[in-house]
């Protein structure tokens, strides 16, 4: 690699490093605005999720089960509820995932193991709630729990 090549690839790895630590931290919320999401979810009609997913500090998007039949996937304005993106499918699978109580449980173990910020939860098949998010340190951390219980059954620390 030639000297010009890398005069101009040091400055743009660096700019492209601080962009992605700026966004990185841009997209979690922290661990009380659970409520904000939650009451702006069940205004839409979301009875069981499936995902919830910070897009920014002031979007966040929802995927889940309106009954038994309606899958929704939709962005919420945090501020005032505002639907900015929805699609919604009929599905015969029938409704699953988490219910608020479930979400509020596994974000309070997230927080007992030190977690301050969260970024997406999501719950598979057989129950297992995966929590992101950043401890008070900003470093990232991930906690997985059984659907249910305080039940730890993964931790990683970044």
């Amino acid at each position: 690699m030639n000297t010009m090549k890398k005069m101009l690839l040091i400055p743009t790895s660096a700019l492209l490093l601080a962009a992605a630590a700026g966004s990185a931290q841009a997209d979690s919320l922290p661990m009380d605005r659970i409520d904000d999401v939650l009451s702006h979810a069940n205004e839409y009609g979301f009875s069981h999720y499936e995902e919830i997913s910070i897009e920014s500090r002031g979007r966040v998007e929802v995927e889940g089960w309106l009954d038994d039949e309606w899958y929704a996937d939709v962005e919420f304005s945090l501020d005032n509820g505002e639907t900015l993106q929805e699609k919604r499918e009929r599905l015969i699978s029938g409704s699953w995932g988490m219910s608020e109580d479930d979400i509020r449980q596994a974000l309070d173990v997230a927080s007992q193991e030190g977690m301050v910020e969260f970024e997406d939860l999501d719950i598979d098949k057989s129950g297992i709630i995966d929590i992101e998010g950043r401890g008070e340190d900003g470093r990232e951390l991930e906690i997985s729990v059984r659907q249910g219980s305080a039940e730890v059954t993964q931790i990683d620390r970044d």
